[in-house]
């Protein structure tokens, strides 16, 4: 069945979705050049991000969107397993949002071009003004009435287990005063690890728990604990129990 499958991704799947990203990006890029980001910079990648677990047979299921109030704009913050959740969660969240991605995917040929058009925000760590300017384009985005959705780990996990979180998203969710979502992913990793490069799939069913908003309560370096440590505690929650627990991951 594991050559089946892979004979399928080869000759069907992934001749498909070359074509198909392909043609995300450039009809992303066509739509932002006139002007309409909200709608493009989205609905394109969404519908590419569906396509990408169905053809590869991969089952999603969704849990808690009820948690979500219609038209209100989030910080949602999620586990980093692997190279599927950018699929699972633009496909499959049911909210437009921006990506707050590391700048070097900003330079990819064709994708990182529709990234940029689509307004999605490339964090800048060169320095304090780079930082700086990562802020205030999250700010925007926010004030803006979209959310966002980051990966404060900041990098993808080797061993399928949480890292540590940077406090970058939680301090704009403070000052702003804006709720933080929590979303676990799980079988992303299973799916396609880091170890295992750009390579062939494994079947494996994939999962997107979205929890309760957390408010903050006050505002301040209190708060922003509160809000990366319960954000913390709750995404590890709904973590598959072979994954439970801190493991220290060295790229961060």
């Amino acid at each position: 069945m594991k050559y089946l499958y892979r004979t399928y991704q080869l000759l069907v799947a992934a001749p498909i979705l070359l074509l198909a990203t392909t043609l995300t990006a450039i009809v992303t890029i066509l739509g932002c050049t006139l002007g309409k980001a909200h709608f493009w910079g989205y609905y394109p990648a969404m519908i590419w991000s569906r396509l990408m677990c169905w053809l590869m047979l991969l089952p999603v299921r969704v849990e808690g969107r009820e948690n979500l109030q219609a038209h209100t704009s989030y910080v949602f913050v999620a586990n980093h397993q692997g190279p599927y959740d950018i699929f699972l969660i633009y496909g499959f969240l049911g909210r437009n949002f921006k990506w707050m991605m590391k700048k070097s995917l900003g330079q990819l040929p064709l994708i990182g071009r529709a990234c940029r058009s689509a307004g999605h925000i490339m964090v800048d760590k060169s320095g304090p003004r780079g930082i700086q300017h990562t802020c205030e384009q999250g700010r925007r985005v926010l004030h803006g009435g979209t959310s966002l959705v980051v990966f404060p780990e900041g990098a993808r996990t080797f061993t399928g287990h949480m890292g540590v979180f940077r406090r970058g998203a939680f301090q704009l969710a403070d000052e702003l005063q804006m709720s933080v979502v929590p979303i676990t992913i799980n079988g992303s990793f299973d799916v396609l690890s880091r170890q295992q490069g750009f390579t062939f799939l494994t079947w494996h069913p994939l999962r997107l728990t979205i929890h309760p908003a957390i408010a903050p309560q006050e505002s301040g370096h209190d708060d922003v604990q509160h809000l990366m440590q319960q954000s913390y505690d709750t995404i590890m929650s709904a973590l598959a129990p072979k994954y439970q627990g801190f493991v220290e991951n060295p790229d961060q």
